[in-house]
């Protein structure tokens, strides 16, 4: 049997795919060498490719599955048509004045798109008849060009990514879809506005990519040239597509810290982090766009010359494994990689359904295991998802059709592509997912590499303290719009995001800072995209400051120590305006040890310079008011029971001497409940109240929604003036009473928590795991480490030890553990571990020069 290339390139590791990419010249001389004739039988295809995917095929839209989809197709296209007939001066489309604002100019674009598509949907209507609806957005192409877009001198006003991104995405489709009737009707039209697109590039070379520019990297690199691949297309250019396609596979390179190509740090990272904007975590957004790109760009190419020397399929399916999927909990994207994606109303389960239409092409283009196992995922995540996905929502309707026969198909189990119980230590982008059956715990931490939080155009107006250790802890059979998602961020407020350390302080939005949504100050360099404004306003990184952890198996370590950002030290240096506004950080060293039935959470150095109180949010959780709307007040359903540390039982809210909590929601569908166990002698307070505030509290453009949520918290508060303090507890999702109690004198123990070294021990696991701060040499248990550095340790039940390694600094060339006791020696071990026999016990040697916080594993006899 004859081997097909697909079959072929998905039996090669998708680990590999990324560092043994083809030479560039090998597959893109092959399209050069092309005759005539084969060129344009590949622009024809690449035309008919992009059509089916848009408008769908004669036999996917003949399916009763996809009619839903053809419909919302039609139904939109004849609002759009409404909307143009009913525009007044100075609009093409009713409401949507142009002239100032490139939003709206954008927008008209789109909507011409959304009737253009309706009239090349096989098996669809469009309203008013396919040709004469054709012409009609074909003059409003004209209309847009000549009056709005095409003048050079009055264009480019507001945000760039309209302009180079934006309208190029709404513009390019439209040509593909029309092209004969532009070729009968304007054949001038095309290569007019594929000029003014190439203009409109500003931030390229020449009009075309430069892979040196921060604006040309991940997702934004990826629309763009496949913007660019479409415009090749419909001009016959071969040359254009196959620059852009070059210029787009280099997108699927693994992003190696110490080696950059074209100084681009934006993409996936070999422990499957995703960054954008140089310094953003940013899966659960613009990673998922360049997912959807790249997964776009398989089904348009498919079957040219231009697809020729590449495998994007097992790369992509690689990101789903490693990237995507331990972020999806239960059809949920966790907070941790949304950026200011957070504030918008429709984010959650819509942003897994989009993950998901990707998988599902994405599938039929792998073969054996990995197809099954990705489309086992899809009928997972639409198995224990507690939103329904609407297919109709798709792009395509082709995507429609294969997503109803993986559901149909009985042969395919559904099947999760996180085992049962994962830790994922995404330090390259400093966050951390811990799994287990019945919860995920999620993690946000910063440094000097990662953001702390990003703003954009009053989109996340209040994030000041979202990358300093703020924690969401997603419980089973939730619907995690009641728990997280926009209304969270509503109502919590900013200083109270549970598990965060803050000053108590009112700060204002940026809005509110500078009448604008920037700091406008461009003899400064401060202008809406500048990168003055990026590295301070939009998205500021840490100042300074320790972060990261170790991993073994399916248990992590991870610490922080809390800084200040970099604006507030760039003003304390006097290298910003006298009018530019930063704040100062409270700080804290905090460890995170995430085991089986509790995450235990060491703090030390609690305080602030600045002789500002001081709040530690242990936890902060939401829940909805009353389900009968003649009830005002909230649902009284939530229920806080404990006891204090000599025994009492305790109820209620207040401040006392706990041993333990107990939060429960019996209003929740499923019920809900989480414990609180307290390790040491602090008096948390514990507050129930009801908050009602206005979705536009988060997003300038969110409808103006009141929000009533019934907000839990409990907190460790230091007055004004207070000398820095310690703390820690552990958090146990899913807590009985019965288990709580059992912490008394039970598992886990303390072993340090100093600014310097923090470490736990818990003894039904046999497990140690210890976070170094500082150098020398510090001591936790049985365990002796040369720091800073993570480290677990495990001792199994037949006398093996296992131990992780990793160096948070991310600089260190070795790190050195040394185990006291009996002399054990290595049974397996990752490259660059060397085990020894020291007096007393045994030396575990780790080379982390460039490993970039990775952790290293041996296993000791």
């Amino acid at each position: 049997m004859r081997m097909t290339r697909r079959a072929m390139l998905s039996i090669v590791p998708a680990a590999t795919l990324s560092v043994v990419a083809p030479p560039q010249r090998a597959w893109s001389q092959a399209s050069w060498d092309a005759t005539p004739a084969d060129a344009a039988a590949d622009h024809a295809t690449l035309i008919d490719n992009t059509v089916a995917v848009l408008a769908g095929t004669p036999d996917t839209n003949a399916r009763p599955e996809v009619a839903a989809k053809l419909a919302a197709i039609a139904s939109t296209a004849g609002a759009r048509l409404a909307a143009l007939d009913g525009a007044g001066p100075g609009e093409l489309f009713r409401g949507l004045p142009l002239g100032s604002s490139d939003t709206n100019l954008t927008t008209s674009f789109q909507y011409l798109y959304e009737i253009a598509l309706a009239t090349r949907v096989p098996g669809g209507a469009a309203p008013g008849g396919d040709a004469a609806v054709q012409r009609r957005v074909i003059d409003g192409l004209v209309r847009l060009h000549d009056d709005y877009y095409g003048d050079q001198s009055k264009g480019y006003y507001g945000n760039w990514f309209n302009w180079e991104i934006g309208i190029s995405s709404q513009l390019s489709r439209t040509l593909v879809l029309l092209k004969d009737e532009l070729a009968a009707y304007r054949p001038d039209l095309t290569a007019t506005c594929v000029a003014s697109m190439d203009a409109y590039l500003r931030n390229g070379k020449a009009g075309d990519v430069d892979l040196d520019s921060r604006f040309h990297t991940g997702a934004n690199l990826a629309d763009i040239t496949t913007n660019r691949i479409l415009q090749g297309a419909v001009l016959g250019d071969q040359a254009r597509i196959t620059k852009a396609v070059a210029d787009q596979l280099t997108v699927l390179a693994t992003i190696d810290p110490y080696r950059l190509s074209h100084n681009v740090t934006d993409g996936f990272y070999a422990d499957g982090s995703f960054i954008q904007h140089a310094s953003v975590a940013y899966t659960g957004s613009y990673g998922k766009g360049l997912l959807t790109r790249m997964v776009q760009a398989i089904k348009i190419l498919e079957g040219t010359g231009y697809a020729q020397g590449q495998d994007r399929v097992g790369t992509v399916r690689d990101w789903v494994v490693r990237g995507f999927a331990p972020l999806i909990f239960e059809g949920w994207m966790m907070e941790i990689v949304k950026g200011r994606g957070v504030s918008r109303t429709t984010t959650g389960y819509a942003d897994v359904a989009e993950v998901v239409e990707a998988v599902v092409d994405l599938s039929g283009y792998a073969a054996g295991a990995d197809a099954t196992a990705l489309k086992g995922y899809v009928k997972f995540v639409r198995q224990t998802s507690r939103a329904t996905l609407d297919p109709a929502r798709f792009l395509s309707p082709v995507s429609v059709a294969r997503y109803a026969d993986i559901l149909a198909d009985t042969r395919i189990p559904a099947q999760d592509l996180n085992p049962a119980e994962r830790h994922v230590a995404f330090n390259a982008m400093d966050k951390t997912v811990h799994r287990r059956p019945g919860y995920a715990f999620a993690l946000a931490r910063s440094s000097s590499r990662i953001s702390k939080y990003e703003y954009m155009n009053g989109e996340n107006l209040v994030p000041w303290f979202q990358g300093d250790g703020a924690h969401y802890l997603y419980l089973s059979g939730q619907d995690q719009t009641q728990a997280f998602g926009v209304d969270y961020f509503t109502t919590v407020s900013p200083y109270r995001l549970a598990g965060v350390t803050a000053p108590v302080e009112s700060r204002r939005t940026v809005p509110e800072l500078y009448g604008g949504l920037w700091y406008d100050n461009p003899e400064r360099g401060f202008t809406s995209s500048s990168e003055s404004q990026n590295t301070y306003v939009y998205f500021p990184r840490g100042a300074g400051g320790l972060t990261g952890g170790a991993c073994l198996g399916a248990y992590g370590a991870a610490g922080l120590v809390q800084a200040d950002d970099v604006a507030y030290a760039a003003q304390q240096a006097g290298s910003l305006p006298d009018d530019f506004v930063a704040y100062r950080n409270a700080r804290a060293t905090k460890s995170w040890f995430m085991l089986d039935d509790e995450i235990v959470v060491l703090a030390a150095g609690v305080g602030d310079p600045a002789g500002r109180a001081v709040t530690t949010t242990i936890d902060t959780r939401v829940t909805r008011v009353s389900r009968d709307s003649r009830v005002a007040r909230a649902s009284d359903t939530v229920t806080l029971t404990g006891r204090l540390r000599d025994g009492t039982p305790w109820s209620g809210t207040g401040t006392a001497p706990l041993a333990w909590l107990r939060y429960a929601d019996a209003d929740a569908d499923e019920g809900i409940a989480v414990g609180y166990v307290f390790l040491d002698g602090r008096r948390p307070t514990v507050a129930l109240d009801t908050v009602t505030r206005s979705r536009r509290t988060v997003r300038v453009s969110n409808p103006d929604t009141m929000v009533t949520k019934r907000v839990f918290s409990v907190s460790v508060e230091q007055s004004a003036g207070a000398p820095p303090t310690s703390m820690a507890y552990a958090l146990v999702p899913n807590a009985s009473e019965r288990q709580l109690m059992a912490y008394a004198g039970g598992p886990v123990s303390v072993l340090a928590n100093t600014a310097r070294v923090q470490a736990v021990r818990h003894k039904g696991l046999g497990l140690v795991a210890v976070n170094v701060f500082a150098p020398g040499h510090h001591h936790a248990g049985h365990l002796s480490i040369d720091g800073p550095a993570s480290v677990i340790l495990r001792e199994g039940r037949d006398g093996t030890v296992s131990v992780a390694v990793a160096d948070p600094t991310t600089e260190r060339d070795t790190v050195s553990v040394v185990i006291r006791g009996r002399a054990l020696r290595a049974g397996s071990a990752d490259e660059g571990v060397r085990v020894d026999r020291v007096p007393g016990g045994t030396r575990v040697r780790v080379a982390t020069r460039h490993a970039y916080g990775r952790s290293f594993t041996a296993t000791l006899l």
